[in-house]
């Protein structure tokens, strides 16, 4: 079969699949998954012809690197029920109630500024698993914690864990490959040109991240709050953008002035010291504290099956010492993902692994002491005694943490083994000579769309993130695309690569391992398809903003789709504005910051508008 439309179509099916069985019936991941496994399997061997030995190789490998999902995940419920077994989340809700009850506020330093620069020292989805239990541990529903979680998945992605996107994905896309020699022959080298992708993905990022927190409480009380009221998250919008340009300036100044390793870390560092002192300050602050409604009115699906304790703890422990595991947490992560300090190599070679499975030269390792659910355990195990807890109090934790992993693990079990044969589908496993679906898929799209490729590039970004569960394989795989398709077009090929880079980043917030994995640790596994439907909208939002602002600075502003596209962005948020202004008026009684005194009731109705 020749035809690239059709095998476009047939390359895409297996993600129509998922979408339609997760997104549009809300089906669990583990069913949609199933049901996408199969289909991807076979396409795999009937269309692409994929041989069977390769297809168990593939899912083989998926299998190790589901391994490594759980055991992260497993790290952030183990450390979460250990800090509400000691009593210790009780002292970090006090605190976060001092710096402000609000709970917008809250959601902004804790998922925005400090998902950001846990994201820059870990990557691996870590930002979610971290920020999603922290709320819930704070009084948030499960599932508007795993929203704001999953929403942050975006801005500092492309450069987590110090980089990784940039250095090792762009870099091991272009290297070897036709696109490194082009840059060489132009005198240039990889490493330079890599810097220049890197400070035109944050320029984007920059723009177009602008509004991340805005959407995120935006949504957070459209879908959460007592009121249903999107204007009740726009009525924080100078403290939201402030805490948006506290995280993005240092954020992209640091990707011009010192590369791709720390913009990620420092903006999000940095950000959080300027904007926890501010708001100490009550600088920016709403003059109405906004609250969900009393928990007895919640909808059902924002529950999962773990709620904070609410009892008295046994002890009272100080802020300082509460804090203390998260933060052994976060300096071992900055200081095991630095080349230079050695360690990293050290725990990154204690790697068993299952080497040339069934010949087909495919890999499983597991560095159980470099992945971030060792990091997690470690943090679990400094607050034994320092939070003086007793054995009945350790033996729960690890009793309400393994029940939840058990949940969650047949869907990661199915996910990332049908991802690896969608990506192990080309010419190296196959007897056939069809490239494999994500570059088919690829493909097809620049063929469609032409010189208006620059408006699409992040979206093909996007769709490597969603099948690979990864930024970085997404850059891996698509960059030298990228790259062939801007020279084949005739523009500048660093903003279309930068796009990719972007593209990747937003395309985590709705990656099913992410997905799968933030909702484990909330309780919240079965409903991954309604947190999907939530994050689609940030997403779309993102990658519409990303591909205009590429295409604007490829082709510039005149009568093209990149002015159209802007025209309709602006169209679109004048709406909200003006939607925003009708709800204030239909409410005038009530303050825009306050939570007001209407209670949801749990309807169908509810759960559809949700």
């Amino acid at each position: 079969m020749e035809n690239l439309a059709v095998l476009s179509l047939l390359a895409f099916l297996p993600i129509l699949t998922i979408g339609v069985l997760m997104v549009g019936f809300r089906w669990p991941a583990r069913d949609g998954m199933a049901v996408g496994f199969v289909v991807t399997a076979l396409v795999a061997w009937l269309v692409w012809d994929v041989e069977p030995i390769a297809i168990a190789a593939s899912v083989i490998e998926g299998l190790g690197i589901s391994l490594d999902i759980l055991y992260i995940v497993f790290g952030a419920l183990l450390l979460l029920a250990t800090l509400n077994a000691s009593g210790a989340m009780q002292s970090i809700r006090a605190g976060f109630t001092r710096i402000s009850p609000d709970r917008r506020v809250q959601v902004i330093i804790i998922a925005w500024l400090f998902g950001s620069f846990i994201e820059g020292a870990s990557g691996f989805g870590t930002p979610a698993a971290v920020a999603a239990p922290l709320l819930l541990a704070l009084g948030f529903p499960a599932m508007a914690a795993v929203m704001s979680g999953l929403i942050i998945q975006s801005t500092p992605v492309t450069f987590g864990a110090l980089g990784t996107p940039i250095i090792i994905g762009v870099n091991s896309g272009l290297s070897g490959t036709a696109a490194e020699e082009a840059i060489t022959a132009n005198g240039g080298s990889l490493d330079a040109y890599l810097g220049e992708v890197a400070l035109a993905a944050a320029t984007v990022h920059a723009v177009v991240g602008l509004l991340v927190p805005l959407f995120m409480v935006g949504l957070l009380t459209r879908f959460f709050g007592p009121n249903k009221r999107f204007s009740e998250g726009l009525a924080i919008w100078p403290f939201a953008l402030f805490a948006a340009a506290a995280m993005i300036v240092p954020y992209w100044l640091t990707a011009w002035l010192l590369g791709p390793e720390f913009p990620s870390l420092f903006g999000g560092l940095i950000g959080l010291a300027i904007v926890i002192t501010a708001t100490r300050k009550g600088f920016l602050q709403p003059k109405e504290a906004w609250e969900f409604a009393p928990r007895e009115s919640w909808v059902d699906n924002w529950m999962g099956d773990l709620t904070p304790d609410e009892a008295a703890p046994r002890q009272s422990i100080g802020t300082a010492r509460a804090w203390a595991p998260y933060g052994v947490l976060a300096a071992i992560l900055v200081v095991t993902r630095i080349p230079e300090l050695g360690v990293q190599s050290a725990l990154q070679g204690v790697n068993p692994t299952w080497s040339d499975i069934f010949g087909q030269g495919l890999n499983a390792g597991f560095q159980f002491l470099y992945l971030p659910g060792f990091v997690f355990l470690v943090a679990v195990v400094v607050s034994y005694p320092l939070h003086r807890m007793r054995g009945s109090e350790i033996t729960l934790a690890w009793r309400t943490a393994g029940k939840q992993i058990v949940k969650a693990a047949p869907a990661m079990l199915i996910a990332v083994p049908l991802v690896r044969i969608f990506i192990n589908s080309g010419t190296d496993f196959s007897t056939g000579e069809l490239a494999s679906m994500p570059l088919t898929l690829a493909e097809g799209a620049a063929t469609a769309v032409g010189s208006a490729w620059p408006l699409v590039a992040p979206v093909v970004g996007a769709l490597g993130a969603f099948a690979a569960g990864s930024n970085t394989i997404s850059n891996i795989m698509f960059s030298q695309f990228q790259f062939a398709t801007a020279e084949g077009i005739g523009v500048a090929t660093v903003p279309v690569v930068a796009a990719q880079a972007v593209g990747g980043a937003a395309g985590n917030m709705l990656t099913v391992h992410n997905v799968v994995a933030a909702a484990a640790t909330v309780g919240l596994v079965g409903r991954e398809g309604d947190l999907m439907r939530k994050v689609a909208i940030p997403c779309a939002y993102y990658l519409l903003a990303a591909g205009t602002f590429t295409y604007l600075l490829v082709w510039g502003i005149g009568a093209n789709a990149g002015t159209v596209m802007l025209a309709i962005l602006l169209a679109l948020a004048a709406t909200l504005l003006v939607m925003a202004a009708r709800e204030r008026r239909l409410a005038p009684t009530l303050d825009p910051g306050s939570s007001g005194t209407q209670s949801p009731r749990s309807t169908d109705s509810d759960r559809d508008a949700s």
